[in-house]
């Protein structure tokens, strides 16, 4: 009897948009780690209440995104945008960070599915400061006044994405690393 092979577990990392911010979009971290068990995924962690969940699985990106997003909505009775990196794709992004040297509670990166179009950068405008690089899907944004009060806008990003502050995504990095 021939053995059947399993294709290798992928730590992933899934940011999840718009929950825990407030209103009818609350959803405890416990749920999130449920759900993501529910699914199949292994080795689940989730990381302060904005979600952000950390996991393994044998399942492309794509059908990862698409469980969990559909998985949400039978949990939350409402669409959830889900993002979906790699670890190595995660820790990528963290190297990349264009404002290494900037203070890092003042850098955003915001998430996106596909690659965000370099006409992006064309749209900003920037009145306090901000600095606006591109990465592969994403965006990196340096406020060197803080986001708080940021008047910045831009058009042209396929979507809606999801922002976190660079300490987040260097954890999540880490957390994935060590699946």
């Amino acid at each position: 009897m021939a053995k059947k092979e399993t294709k290798p577990e992928t730590a992933y990392v899934a940011l999840l948009r718009g929950v825990n911010v407030g209103g009818n979009r609350m959803l405890p971290m416990k749920d999130l780690s449920a759900l993501c068990v529910k699914l199949g995924f292994a080795s689940v962690r989730t990381f302060i209440q904005s979600g952000n969940v950390v996991f393994r699985t044998a399942r492309s990106e794509s059908d990862v995104q698409t469980a969990l997003e559909k998985a949400l909505v039978g949990h939350m009775k409402a669409t959830v945008d889900v993002f979906v990196r790699t670890a190595k794709e995660m820790d990528d992004v963290l190297r990349a960070n264009p404002f290494a040297d900037a203070e890092p509670s003042k850098v955003v990166v915001i998430f996106f599915a596909k690659p965000v179009p370099k006409t992006v950068l064309d749209t900003v405008v920037a009145p306090d400061g901000e600095q606006v690089r591109l990465g592969r899907r994403e965006l990196y944004i340096h406020y060197p006044n803080g986001m708080g009060r940021s008047k910045l806008k831009f058009r042209g990003a396929d979507g809606q994405g999801t922002a976190r502050n660079i300490n987040t995504v260097r954890k999540l990095a880490g957390l994935a690393v060590q699946l």
